[in-house]
């Protein structure tokens, strides 16, 4: 995968694919099956150039042609396979959010726009996440419990307590089930600092009714 290292490094015109609920986030995997149409136009297109697609959500409007949501995350096509009756599944690698601009007359089926990177620079330093005071690791790991045990969801906690904490944070605020506007949330966070608190609010909020009070410290 290209390592870009400036935001003018990155395309100015992207493709599109307004999809609501899903979430990418800078270095962030994210697994799609392509079956409509349009949809697999656009792999086809990309493909045949950067591999870049801009994953966005939307906030109303026409059904058929949607706002887009102010803010997006441009991947890049890191795996590709073709099925046998026609779809395409894809893996996109996070790689910068951006802020949709102008949108371009074109003839292609999808949509396309002119990307503004600027805001989020930063998003391509990779920087290595800091977190402490411990009181701090054991407020998430506690959220973090109390939400899977009342959603009756599992993890593997030995993996949680000694992963990186960006691929753990990003992952989870990936993989999660939270509404469209809760990950728009997560996606707009300044930082992985503030991704990482905001992740942590809305598992606190979720189980604000539940009395278990259980906690584990993911370090």
């Amino acid at each position: 995968m290209p390592g870009y290292r400036r935001a003018a490094e990155l395309p100015q015109v992207i493709p599109v694919f307004p999809l609501d609920g899903a979430l990418l986030l800078p270095g962030g995997e994210l697994p799609l099956q392509i079956f409509e149409p349009r949809y697999l136009n656009m792999v086809d297109d990309v493909m045949a150039g950067d591999r870049v697609v801009g994953m966005i959500q939307t906030k109303g409007g026409d059904r058929s042609r949607p706002i887009l949501a102010r803010v997006g995350c441009v991947g890049r096509i890191t795996s590709y396979a073709e099925t046998a009756d026609g779809r395409y599944l894809i893996t996109l690698t996070g790689v910068c959010r951006f802020e949709p601009g102008e949108e371009i007359a074109i003839s292609t089926p999808y949509r396309q726009v002119r990307a503004r990177y600027d805001r989020f620079e930063n998003d391509l330093a990779r920087d290595e996440l800091t977190l402490a005071p411990d009181g701090v690791r054991e407020r998430f790991g506690r959220a973090l419990k109390r939400y899977l045990n009342r959603r009756e969801l599992d993890i593997d906690w030995e993996t949680a307590t000694t992963a990186p904490l960006e691929p753990l944070v990003n992952s989870l605020a990936m993989g999660l089930p939270f509404e469209p506007a809760e990950k728009q949330a997560l996606l707009e966070a300044p930082d992985l600092a503030g991704r990482f608190e905001a992740l942590t609010t809305l598992l606190e909020i979720d189980c604000m009714e539940d009395g278990d009070d259980e906690s584990h410290s993911v370090q």
